[in-house]
């Protein structure tokens, strides 16, 4: 199903001809009708990833925000002479 939403087949089932695997990621060739065929990455289609799936969540921010300021006084205190 293509899921773009401002493609001009959104919400329309294709049949997949064949799958291709690019550079920028995997392409599927459909079948349109009436011979026409279509080009769509992977990420305009119901089998691309789910939006926010490889999104890093506020809580894990936080954690890394964290770690990286106790990394980095440590790093000071072990320049200014401190124990690490």
């Amino acid at each position: 199903m293509v899921t773009h939403p401002f493609h001009p087949l959104a919400g329309r089932r294709l049949r997949v001809c064949r799958v291709v695997r690019r550079f920028s990621g995997l392409v599927f060739i459909c079948a349109a009708g009436d011979g026409v065929t279509v080009t769509l990455p992977q990420g305009w289609t119901d089998r691309g990833p789910t939006p926010g799936e490889n999104r890093l969540a506020t809580d894990g921010l936080g954690a890394l925000s964290a770690l990286v300021d106790a990394l980095m006084s440590r790093g000071v205190e072990a320049r200014e002479g401190g124990s690490s």
